[in-house]
């Protein structure tokens, strides 16, 4: 068995804050467990009993991240869209570089690698090291058929439909051109059969996802070594006492649009102009992406609480609406709370989960850009009154609590290690 297993992911928070629960399992089965990745991405992690080890110290150094993060957060136009996959490409080479040096020196015997940064699974299998592919956001595994899940597209079978998935595939290649070179440059590198993209980064071994079959498209293709566990979560999760200003006889919303989105202060207020008009309670959590000014304001327009952050999975519990721009942490966990969505996509792949809300019929998206309070309100109130949304709730509530989460996670990952 492994006696220190290694873990890379793309330096985002949600990624980091999943892994980092699924590698305190481990930990607590008797394993050591290693971060590796710039210096900055040190602050996603918040307990001592997981390692952290330092790479790109002359390409990424300390405060660095911060350009990554802004490119993240407001991509925009094709011309930041560019430098963001320009981004990405430079930390996947630097990472590909580096760390066939730092698993040796670390000993590192197996690794967890997000699907979302290529050069885990090419070090990995360069390496010799067995490997576990964990898709932290929607499965990057593509099938004919499906749309790409950063696609905005229904799901449909007629040749309409297959027409529309082929063609944004291949715009989506296209605009990816320059990762998909890095990763083709180091594939040869490594001596490896050719591959483009990262699809074609995944493990052999095992391939583990926060999904459930029911949330997904429907899927014809997936490898047997692929696991459906739902929600990567800690056992105990943080309390929350509602104040006594929370009234029981008023249906409560809470809304979040993430870390990398908290600064939306306009849709923020859209949103509280929206449940004023329905005299719903709002609980807005900004993740430290407005100002007090901006608070108070919200406030004045109709938040009833507005906060850095709140304990989301207790509050996802109390809510009778969650407000997302389609996270899939947060929607999942409003799937375990049988709580209703309203998605807000905004970026990555957060337009395919909105689909998949839908299509699952456990709620209903509207635009960030486009849509006005008052066309915010009418989706919420529908959300809050129209029962046809319980049942799809109920199933997949019930779905992602025989999934198994992290213990079965990691399992899977335990077993995979021994090949």
């Amino acid at each position: 068995m492994p006696r220190h297993i290694g873990i890379i992911a793309p330096p985002l928070p949600s990624h980091f804050r999943a892994l980092q629960t699924l590698a305190e399992a481990l930990v607590a089965r008797g394993h050591r467990t290693t971060f590796i990745h710039q210096r900055d991405a040190a602050r996603w992690l918040d307990t001592d009993s997981i390692g952290f080890h330092a790479v790109g110290h002359d390409s990424h150094p300390p405060g660095s991240l911060a350009r990554t993060l802004r490119l993240a957060a407001q991509p925009g136009g094709p011309l930041g869209l560019r430098r963001l996959i320009a981004d990405m490409s430079f930390t996947t080479d630097m990472l590909c570089r580096e760390l066939p040096r730092a698993l040796d020196a670390l000993h590192i015997d197996a690794l967890l690698c997000d699907q979302m940064e290529a050069a885990g699974g090419l070090v990995a299998e360069a390496s010799g090291r067995p490997f576990v592919s964990v898709a932290c956001a929607l499965p990057v595994n593509r099938e004919p058929g499906l749309p790409l899940p950063v696609m905005p597209f229904a799901y449909g079978r007629s040749q309409h439909f297959l027409q529309r998935y082929a063609a944004s595939e291949g715009i989506y290649d296209f605009l990816m051109a320059r990762h998909r070179r890095t990763v083709a440059h180091h594939a040869r590198a490594f001596g490896l059969a050719p591959r483009e993209g990262l699809h074609g980064c995944l493990s052999p071994h095992a391939q583990i996802s926060q999904t459930v079959p029911g949330f997904e498209l429907p899927r014809q293709h997936l490898p047997a070594h692929f696991y459906h566990v739902g929600p990567l979560r800690p056992a105990r999760q943080e309390a929350w006492q509602p104040t006594p200003s929370l009234a029981y006889d008023k249906p409560v919303v809470f809304a979040s649009l993430g870390t990398l989105q908290g600064h939306r202060f306009g849709l923020f207020r859209r949103i509280a102009r929206a449940c004023r008009r329905l005299d719903a309670q709002l609980l807005l959590a900004h993740c430290g992406g407005l100002d007090h000014r901006q608070e108070e304001i919200l406030l004045n327009e109709g938040a009833s609480q507005v906060a850095d952050a709140f304990p989301q999975a207790a509050v996802v519990s109390r809510a009778d609406v969650v407000i997302t721009h389609g996270g899939l942490n947060t929607v999942m966990d409003a799937l375990v709370a049988r709580t209703p969505l309203l998605v807000l996509p905004i970026a990555f792949d957060q337009p395919g989960v909105a689909v998949r809300v839908q299509h699952a019929g456990v709620g209903l998206r509207a635009s960030p850009r486009l849509d006005g309070h008052r066309t915010l309100s009418a989706i919420l109130e529908r959300l809050l009154t129209d029962t046809t949304f319980a049942a799809p709730l109920a199933r997949l509530g019930e779905e992602i609590k025989a999934a198994g989460g992290v213990s079965r996670a990691a399992d899977i990952s335990l077993e995979a290690f021994k090949e």
